[in-house]
Parts: C-alpha cells; sequence; structure tokens
C-alpha cells in the first residue's frame, strides 16, 4: 500500500480512554464532559425524534442554523454546523492549508490543530504561551507570507486560561486580510473575565477572515452526539460548505441543537455549577501544595511533577484525568470537573497519590 507520509508520520496522541465494561464504575474527568448531563429540553427532543432515525438528516441543517442564527442576532449564511467542532477544524485546514503552508498555533493549546495541520502536509508553527495564556503579540509576530491560519482558543483548553478584549482586537488589528483567524471558544459559556471579547459584532459587521468556533458538547452536555458550529462572513461559510461533507451533521444532532440552544435553564445551572467547582478545587489543590492555573472554563490544569505517574496513580484509586505532556505540557494535568461528590472523592485520591 502507498500510505501519504503526511498522515503516517503523524506524531502519536493518547487521547482520554474510554471507561466501559469492568472499569465502568471509575469517574471520568479526562474529558470536561458536563457532569449534570445534557439540556432536558434536548432530552425531551431526542425521545421524540428517534423514531426517525431511518431518515437522513437534512444535509444543510437549516433548522438548527436558523436556532444558532437567531441565538447570535446572526444571519443563516452566517452559520455552518459540524460533526463536532473538530471536524470543523479538519474543514478548515482542508480548506486553507497544503504543502509549504503554514498555521500558526500555541505551544500548549488544542492538540487537534497541529495534528490536522500536518494532516495536510503543512507546517504547524507552535508559539510558546505566556503565563499559561495565548502570547498574542508573539503569535502576531509568527505570521509570514506562507501563513494561512491562525488558530486561538480562548479560553484555552487545556490550561483554562483566557486572554481580554484588548489584546485579542490589537492581535487581530496586525493579521494581513488574506489569513483567517480562528477563535475557538468551546468553554465561551464558562468564562468569568469582565473583559472577555465578545467578538460577534466582528461577525454581524462582515469581517471576512475571522471564524468563532463553538460547540454543544461542553456546557450544553451533548458530547455524545458530536456536534459544533461556527459563526463567520457569508462567503466564508460559503466556501467551507464546499469542503463539508453531505450529511455531516446526524438526524438526533440537529435536533437536540435546536432544544438546547433554548434551555437557558440548563446553562445556568451548568455555569453554577463549573464556578462552584472552580472554587472548590483551586482552594483544595493550594491546600495541597499546588499551584493551580486560575481557570476560565470546567476544568483545571496543575502542575503534578510526574503526569503519567500521578494520572496512573489516579486511575487505580478510581479516577482518570488527562496528563498534559503530549499536549506541550509536561509534568501537568487538567482535571474536568465532576459533580460535588465526585470533586471531593478526586481531592483525597490526589492527597492519596501525592502522599504515596
Amino acid at each position: 500500500m502507498r500510505f501519504k507520509p503526511e498522515i503516517q508520520n503523524l506524531p502519536p496522541y493518547k487521547p482520554a480512554k474510554l471507561i466501559t465494561g469492568p472499569t465502568a464504575d471509575l469517574v471520568k474527568l479526562s474529558s470536561n464532559e458536563n457532569p449534570l448531563g445534557p439540556s432536558p429540553k434536548a432530552l425531551a427532543a431526542l425521545q421524540t425524534a428517534i423514531s426517525q432515525a431511518h431518515r437522513y438528516p437534512d444535509s444543510a441543517s437549516v433548522a438548527l442554523r436558523q436556532a444558532l442564527a437567531a441565538h447570535a442576532e446572526l444571519a443563516l449564511d452566517n452559520v455552518i454546523c459540524g460533526n463536532g467542532s473538530d471536524e470543523l477544524v479538519l474543514l478548515i485546514c482542508l480548506a486553507f492549508l497544503g504543502a509549504g503552508d503554514e498555521a500558526v498555533m500555541a505551544d500548549g493549546t488544542f492538540i487537534s490543530y497541529k495534528l490536522r495541520t500536518l494532516e495536510l502536509g503543512a507546517r504547524p508553527v507552535r508559539v510558546p504561551l505566556r503565563d499559561y495564556a495565548h502570547d498574542l503579540a508573539a503569535m502576531a509576530a509568527a505570521i509570514t507570507p506562507r501563513t494561512r491560519v491562525v488558530f486561538i482558543c480562548n479560553p484555552n483548553n487545556p490550561t483554562g486560561t483566557a486572554n481580554g478584549t484588548a489584546e485579542v482586537e490589537a492581535f487581530l488589528a496586525r493579521v494581513p486580510d488574506d489569513v483567517l483567524v480562528v477563535l475557538d471558544e468551546a468553554y465561551v459559556e464558562f468564562a468569568t473575565r469582565p473583559d472577555y471579547p465578545d467578538l460577534l459584532p466582528a461577525i454581524r459587521a462582515g469581517c471576512p477572515n475571522l471564524l468563532l468556533l463553538r460547540t454543544f458538547a461542553k456546557i450544553y452536555g451533548l458530547a455524545g452526539l458530536r456536534l459544533g458550529y461556527a459563526y463567520g462572513a457569508p462567503a466564508l461559510i460559503t466556501y467551507l460548505d464546499q469542503a463539508r461533507p453531505t450529511f455531516n451533521v446526524n438526524l438526533l444532532a440537529q435536533v437536540a441543537g435546536v432544544a438546547a440552544i433554548t434551555d437557558g435553564e440548563h446553562v445556568a445551572r451548568s455555569r453554577a455549577h463549573a464556578d462552584a467547582s472552580r472554587v472548590f478545587f483551586l482552594a483544595q489543590l493550594r491546600a495541597l501544595g499546588l499551584a493551580p492555573i486560575p481557570s476560565e472554563t470546567n476544568f483545571v490544569a496543575v502542575a503534578v511533577g510526574d503526569d503519567d505517574a500521578v494520572s496512573d496513580g489516579l486511575r487505580a484509586r478510581g479516577f482518570t484525568v488527562t496528563p498534559l505532556a503530549g499536549w506541550g505540557l509536561p509534568g501537568l494535568i487538567r482535571i474536568s470537573f465532576g459533580t460535588v461528590a465526585q470533586n471531593a472523592g478526586f481531592i483525597a485520591a490526589l492527597q492519596a497519590v501525592l502522599n504515596g
């Protein structure tokens, strides 16, 4: 067989281990999922729609895109939907990157940006984080005539940090018009800093080279249905849509998304739970003598020394977390927020591992 070297030579990546079978009693704090579960409105819609699973979905996701457009005060042609936001990252790379092109990103951010860039034969230009946050000035300086895309995860996965309005606007002003800026806002609903940037007005104003990625996987609790979306200028959305596979968003995901986007009560409960969990984890981790990174998300990252050894020790005690060496952050682990009881149990387990 003739394998493509760009794919065959991809660096190894170990995703969070699935918890099934005899290990189902493990508490999964490794994937930033919503411990409160799916939106109740989405569950009700799914129960009604399941009998139509023999039908193909709407290939253009019109009802879902209409709901998302109304939610953001945008037009239908400002919205594209995907099989998770990770598929949209792949579509962006497919549409904009080729051999010899470059994509600028942080060194210590969502691993998919690097992997999808390499798959297309392009070069990831990785800029070190500053205080565990994106160094936007350095990223702007890293843009060259070969740069086609810049990826910014804000708030950042896996460190939980966020960049404010002033620095984001200063960055955008330095980006050439022919370079696409992808702002991945998967955790936007959890952000608490008062100067968190609202970039929807730029989309409404027709900014041609800005794309906002969002997801139903986190605060809406629909990770298992794989549903992501993006806001951008109509010409950009139309271009990306040409690269999109037909029927990429399944029928149940579309129905659940339409219902979930209206469930403000579930969003409020989920945000409140994340806020309380964040306060708990920061206090408890500091009490253990650790220095957690202040977070704007539904997870927290912290340096523990040997991230693999600590992760293995936690798994032996019933908890999974994400070691971050493979993300460019050796020695750190990422801990998703669980239920109140799970969070308390995790801290006890971590203390035992560190003392052991």
